[in-house]
């Protein structure tokens, strides 16, 4: 039951190239940093990772981007990153875009064993029609266009046919977890990770403050520790080191 692990190298030592990847996170609240940098280290590469966005050029899943080691992401926002820009018109990446909403209840779903749902988001559109570039050629031509998906009406409206997300591995980011893996997640940060959490297979989350069995009040607890299979306790260092991917200030 004790599923902590001291070292984020060895959390990740297992995970092999071709892997999938749910993480949590969005843009750079949230993300589980130390995790990414210490995959980064272990040098995996052709991973095909699913999470929200990519991070920005030198932070969160950027850094894996910038090192050539993402074949594949399936996310919803693009953001600041102009290296994931650049793979994806170069057709060095291919890319999956999900309304936000979906991805979200795709994970939920995987996590909870739905294999499908239908929904009216992206009826319409070529998210239900099929054509949105997965893939470009080095010539700026479509290489790989999405699929049609299957359309069906319910109670006189059109929805789309979306499939749940599993993934081998998922890495989240947690405010405070136990040693039997319960977590609870602060303010912006329970965005994407809970529902990544649940979308792996073995999932690894990083802490910032690591409690005993029993501390965490059960009404509270975000996440169960049957979602999560390894708790990295983060450094106090670790733990602070939280970006903000565009200030704004006044004068």
């Amino acid at each position: 039951m004790d599923k902590v692990i001291r070292k984020p190298a060895d959390a990740v030592a297992d995970i092999p190239d071709n892997a999938s990847l749910a993480v949590g996170g969005f843009g750079l609240n949230g993300i589980p940093e130390t995790l990414i940098r210490a995959l980064h280290a272990q040098g995996a590469t052709d991973l095909q990772v699913v999470s929200n966005n990519c991070g920005v050029d030198d932070r969160g899943l950027g850094i894996l981007l910038g090192a050539g080691r993402i074949s594949r992401v399936t996310g919803s926002y693009v953001g600041e990153n102009k290296e994931f820009a650049r793979q994806y018109l170069s057709g060095e990446l291919e890319v999956e875009l999900v309304p936000q909403g979906t991805l979200a209840e795709r994970l939920r779903a995987g996590g909870c064993g739905i294999p499908a749902f239908y929904t009216p988001a992206g009826v319409g559109t070529q998210v239900a029609d099929g054509g949105l570039p997965w893939r470009y050629a080095p010539d700026g031509t479509v290489a790989l266009p999405s699929p049609a998906k299957e359309t069906r009406e319910y109670d006189g409206r059109p929805h789309v046919l979306e499939h749940g997300i599993t993934t081998d591995f998922a890495l989240v980011r947690a405010w405070r977890g136990d040693r039997y893996g319960n977590l609870v997640f602060r303010r912006a940060a329970a965005n994407f990770n809970p529902l990544a959490a649940m979308a792996g297979r073995t999932t690894i989350a990083e802490v910032e403050e690591l409690v005993e069995p029993g501390v965490l009040d059960p009404d509270q607890v975000h996440l169960p520790g049957v979602f999560v299979q390894r708790v990295v306790p983060l450094t106090p260092a670790q733990a602070a080191d939280k970006q903000i991917e565009k200030r704004t200030v006044r004068a």
